[in-house]
């Protein structure tokens, strides 16, 4: 008799776990991952290195450096305006980030909080971060180009409700607001963009990627430092070619998807140099150092590769010993 009804028990779970599967579109799960990237940025614009004059002095004011001329004074002019107030100004962002995440982990606001966000994103990518330094003649996106608040807002598009479109686990890109055609082209536009920008010579040079290690330890705990250093000196001033391979697997993961090539064996190669990237040249944004302002661009890569897998592509059987697998009880 406890039998049958232990069994039924699993059943009755089972059944809800299917259904309530069924009911969360990719989508939705993509607003409610995004929105959680922004209590995470929230939160650590309150660390206190935030509230003092580091802010001005080591996180705005280098944006500027090697921007054209209109750019850096822009920035220069409002880092020297919001210094005397710093803290209250940090303050006022920590919240505007908050904000922003809640309003996307409730269906209700996810509009409103979505356009908040474009409009921040776009002031923080020019004077935040400095258009991600692609202006510079150096960015590279192992150190964070295009910059993090600009995948925030491509994301952020991809995640936009439109009024009629699907709401259960069927829906598609083609849901989404720029269609799957768009998310293709903005797909391809970033990471073809990025094999473009390493193969730049700055970027070509031998020991590009080892200073780069070098510098992401800035800060780090010491365990950390260790591990990049490890990286660093393993690579020694041989990276070259290894920068060349990370560009070739840019360009063939950005051209690959956009023109639907073996796209999950795609997917997971794309993910895996999310990863590599945060963990690596990134240095996991600086989160660590109690100075990161955001985890930076791997996350967000990796968040954006999430957004093309779709439940609706898995056979019915599949999805159903998935749930089974998480519901059922260890005998």
């Amino acid at each position: 008799m406890l039998r049958g009804r232990h069994d039924r028990d699993i059943c009755a779970r089972r059944s809800w776990s299917l259904s309530a599967m069924r009911q969360v579109s990719p989508q939705r799960l993509l607003q409610v991952l995004l929105g959680l990237v922004w209590l995470v940025d929230g939160v650590l614009q309150l660390q206190p290195f935030m509230f003092g004059r580091g802010f001005v002095t080591g996180v705005l004011l280098p944006s500027a450096q090697g921007n054209p001329t209109p750019v850096a004074d822009s920035i220069t002019a409002m880092a020297h305006f919001l210094e005397p107030h710093v803290a209250a100004w940090n303050a006022l962002f920590a919240v505007i980030q908050l904000a922003i995440g809640i309003g996307l982990l409730i269906r209700r606001t996810v509009r409103p909080a979505l356009a908040v966000s474009f409009a921040w994103s776009l002031a923080v990518w020019w004077l935040g971060e400095g258009l991600g330094g692609l202006l510079t003649g150096s960015a590279s996106p192992l150190s964070g180009a295009p910059g993090a608040v600009s995948l925030y807002v491509l994301i952020g598009v991809l995640a936009w409700p439109r009024r009629g479109q699907r709401k259960d686990v069927g829906a598609t890109l083609s849901d989404a607001l720029l269609g799957e055609a768009g998310a293709r082209i903005a797909w391809a536009l970033v990471w073809v963009g990025s094999a473009a920008l390493l193969v730049q010579p700055v970027n070509l040079a031998p020991g590009a990627l080892h200073n780069t290690l070098e510098a992401a330890k800035a800060g780090q705990p010491g365990w950390y430092a260790g591990l990049l250093s490890w990286a660093a000196n393993a690579l020694g001033y041989h990276g070259t070619l290894l920068t060349l391979g990370l560009a070739a697997e840019m360009l063939l993961v950005g051209a690959g998807i956009a023109l639907g090539w073996k796209v999950p064996s795609l997917l997971g190669i794309a993910m895996l140099l999310a990863v590599l990237i945060w963990v690596f040249p990134e240095g996991l944004g600086g989160v660590l150092t109690g100075q990161g302002t955001d985890p930076n661009t791997g996350p967000l890569l990796a968040l954006w590769a999430f957004a093309w897998w779709n439940w609706s592509r898995f056979e019915p059987e599949v999805l159903e010993m998935v749930v089974t697998a998480a519901v059922v009880e260890p005998a």
